[in-house]
């Protein structure tokens, strides 16, 4: 039997090339080894301001773009998060078994607190300092053995781990305590035009980022414009060359090759061939999950699938909220 494994996309932007490569790419291949769950955490974009038309257009690109990626319906479980209301329940009663204190160190809330005060002008969002008992309760639902983050999100699997002994130890054994699955290869795609930082779906400077959904014209101008530096020394070199680095990591991820060998294949060559074989390996890579993704977004395909997926996960939260709410005593008829 294959061990679970839970992961989600929050629906609060566009999904870039970062977002492919560093979890969704790696989410097809999991299917096959695991019994994989996959939620658009759409409970989690509220915590922030969103337009609701420009949610809902997000939350319907996620999915098709999931699916046209690679996810299959017959081997994931794939759903919206709020179709499965067990997931808000349980939300509240990890928010009841954790402090103040512990949130409060998430260094994700530090960073994001004063990026949406800057947004709003007035206040922060509760549900910004307290969505990562909601997360827990996403990963602890349905015992899932293995949540494959990013070194920046091992903090809240963290987190999850220690709320899920707590709630263990005071009442009965109830939750499978979850491992965080970070990749060795530590697959992390840089902003196009600083490339000291994360491509980001919330960057303002829209050069700087790859969507899947961007037509190759547009692709080809983002990589020609891409920074590099004034040597024109095809070299892997992060800390020295983090532009020119970059761009040879997503074109050896996408070739499925190693840097060593990348490396070699520019002996003796320029930026510009650098980029114009970044700009092609995208193009081909992108071009066919944009087509599959304009047959499925057009289609009932997505909707059946996700309903479908919604179905089994809420079987299963159930039976989970029950067997909580049985243990802390919420449900006064049982012992």
């Amino acid at each position: 039997m294959k061990e679970k494994m839970i992961t989600g996309i929050t629906p609060s932007g566009e999904m870039t090339l970062g977002n492919y490569l560093g979890a969704i790419k790696r989410c097809v291949e999991f299917q096959d080894e695991y019994d994989l769950y996959v939620f658009i955490a759409n409970l989690h974009a509220i915590t922030i301001p969103q337009n609701k038309e420009i949610l809902r257009k997000n939350t319907k690109e996620i999915a098709a773009l999931y699916f046209a990626c690679g996810l299959d319906p017959q081997k994931s479980t794939v759903f919206l998060q709020s179709d499965v209301l067990e997931h808000a329940q349980l939300g509240w009663i990890l928010n009841t078994q954790s402090s103040i204190g512990e949130l409060s160190r998430m260094t994700q809330f530090k960073d994001k607190s004063q990026k949406t005060k800057a947004k709003t002008k007035d206040y922060i969002p509760a549900g910004l300092f307290t969505y990562p008992t909601l997360m827990a309760a996403d990963i602890l639902m349905y015992d899932a053995k293995y949540v494959p983050v990013g070194i920046d999100q091992k903090q809240h699997v963290e987190l999850t781990r220690d709320i899920a002994i707590r709630v263990n130890n005071k009442y009965s054994e109830v939750f499978k305590i979850p491992e965080p699955l970070i990749s060795e290869n530590k697959i992390k795609i840089m902003d196009l035009q600083d490339p000291s930082k994360k491509m980001s779906k919330s960057s303002t400077n829209p050069k700087a980022i790859i969507y899947m959904l961007d037509p190759p014209k547009v692709i080809a101008a983002k990589i020609k414009a891409a920074i590099t530096d004034s040597e024109n020394l095809i070299k892997y070199d992060p800390k020295h060359k983090p532009g020119v680095s970059n761009l040879m990591m997503i074109y050896a991820i996408l070739k499925n090759i190693t840097i060593k060998q990348a490396e070699k294949h520019w002996t003796g060559k320029n930026y510009k061939d650098l980029k114009d074989d970044v700009t092609e390996v995208l193009i081909q890579t992108l071009e066919p999950i944009q087509t599959r993704y304009q047959q499925l977004y057009n289609s009932k395909d997505v909707e059946q699938w996700l309903e479908q997926a919604a179905t089994k996960a809420r079987l299963e939260a159930h039976k989970k909220l029950n067997k909580v709410q049985n243990a802390l005593g919420l449900n006064y008829n049982r012992k």
